[in-house]
């Protein structure tokens, strides 16, 4: 079963895999009593969002995780979060991640490196 930071990277790399943007983790644990990691990506429309929430959940899922404890808001919404209690998965519109800026709030964290991906 997929916990912590290896749920973490599934569900990043799901999110790459449908062409999601910009998609970062962050590690939470000693900062949030929340949840110990934050992943965060853009979508650019509403079906890409929803796209990409689809996907993380099936993916995660097919890999052995549980299903998500519950998943908040509608791609209509232009802010989707799913939470697997260790991890949460904001998925935004670019104008809603620029607005929010959750990496600024959660500036303290430290950025999980991902050793899968390119950086551009």
């Amino acid at each position: 079963m997929l916990k912590g930071e290896e749920l973490a990277l599934a569900c990043a790399t799901a999110a790459d895999e449908l062409k999601a943007e910009d998609v970062r983790i962050f590690d939470l644990r000693g900062i949030s009593t929340l949840t110990d990691f934050m992943v965060v990506c853009s979508g650019n429309s509403p079906p890409h969002l929803k796209a990409i929430v689809r996907d993380v959940e099936g993916s995660v899922r097919e890999k052995g995780s549980d299903p998500a404890l519950h998943t908040e808001g509608k791609a209509a919404s232009r802010w989707v979060v799913i939470d697997f209690v260790d991890v949460m998965v904001h998925v935004l519109d670019q104008e809603f991640r620029e607005h929010y800026a959750l990496e600024t709030l959660w500036g303290d964290a430290k950025e999980v490196v991902r050793n899968d991906h390119d950086e551009n």
